[in-house]
């Protein structure tokens, strides 16, 4: 369905056209659903300390899932913002619909990347492309200079959120700042029942925690929280316990308090760990105490990082969420729908 996508975003066409082809690819994927019936059922193998499994991965993923955070970049097309911390390389909607279609994936969130700054342009051009059946997108935005209507009319596109992004510029904010700005992005975005999302670190969710009740909008946290994660060779002599980094506890707090979300993404950026047994660790207690507020995404196209592999990662996701029955499901596809208003 996904490679069907690619071909028509070369070429205008008819919103009713496209309806009656995505119907056509269901009823041609209908093998599919066997597939990942007899995947779940399938034992992974595990040879010299390598984990693999004998169905691809793109066949055991759900389908209708999401890859709730990635990026388009064209910096010829779409020249990123003056005093932007890097300048990427061109990665277009067609290559990111190409590398989600290996994963069996058929929604997408595109998420603004701080190079751009307040400039949406490159994200709406993609998101009107991909349109709300199978895209979501969040959005920078000046809350002192973005008028309402503007806000509605990216509603239609499929914009369900905006993003503040501390970690990746490297701000640090006061709590009294940190809940001034949050305020300011909550009030504009609140009728329309949009979230913000934020990156920030880790030992910044005690200050959260006494923001949020009072926002009246959801809020999703990027990238596990961005956590602080010791040496690997700490973790391989000793049982890792997440509670030890500061800030997890009260994520934990937050997600369970409901309005909350947390996406598990980017390792890459975080872990040192080959095996990835620190993030293992989290993943598992974010999954015990909050399943219904976590939220898988790639993260692609992994921006200042090269050569990166979420085959690994994305196993490990569905090793962990093969424990409890449903809960694949829950974060592949329906917290990610719940959390953009798919369905609302």
């Amino acid at each position: 369905m996904t490679v069907l996508r690619v071909d028509l975003l070369r070429r205008p066409v008819r919103k009713s056209r496209l309806l009656t082809l995505s119907r056509q690819c269901i009823v041609d994927s209908s093998p599919r659903a066997s597939i990942y019936l007899a995947a779940r059922k399938a034992k992974p193998i595990i040879k010299d300390d390598q984990i693999t499994h004998p169905i691809p991965l793109k066949h055991r993923i759900p389908r209708g899932s999401w890859d709730s955070h990635m990026h388009v970049v064209e910096p010829s097309r779409y020249p990123v913002s003056l005093g932007a911390a890097y300048i990427p390389s061109s990665h277009t909607l067609e290559e990111a619909l190409a590398f989600e279609s290996t994963l069996g994936i058929e929604n997408v969130v595109l998420v603004q990347p701080s190079i751009y700054g307040t400039d949406n342009s490159c994200l709406l051009e993609a998101l009107e492309r991909i349109g709300p059946s199978h895209g979501r997108g969040v959005v920078v935005i000046d809350p002192a200079t973005t008028c309402p209507t503007t806000l509605s009319t990216w509603h239609t596109l499929g914009v369900r959120g905006v993003r503040v992004n501390l970690k990746s510029v490297g701000k640090v904010l006061s709590e009294s700042e940190l809940a001034e700005t949050l305020l300011q992005h909550a009030e504009p975005i609140r009728p329309l029942g949009w979230m913000i999302q934020l990156y920030l670190p880790l030992h910044m969710m005690p200050m959260l925690e006494r923001i949020v009740p009072s926002l009246g909008v959801k809020i999703c946290i990027d990238h596990f929280g961005s956590p602080q994660l010791p040496p690997p060779s700490i973790i391989a002599n000793s049982q890792f316990n997440p509670y030890t980094l500061p800030g997890f506890s009260t994520l934990i707090s937050l997600l369970q308090a409901g309005q909350t979300y947390v996406k598990i993404s980017a390792p890459y950026r975080l872990s040192k760990d080959k095996q990835l047994r620190d993030l293992g660790a989290i993943t598992r207690e974010l999954l015990r105490r909050a399943p219904r507020r976590v939220i898988y995404a790639t993260d692609w196209p992994h921006t200042r990082f090269h050569g990166v592999d979420v085959g690994p990662f994305t196993e490990l996701c569905l090793r962990l969420c093969a424990r409890e029955t449903g809960l694949t499901e829950r974060v592949f596809k329906s917290n990610a729908e719940e959390l953009m208003c798919v369905h609302g």
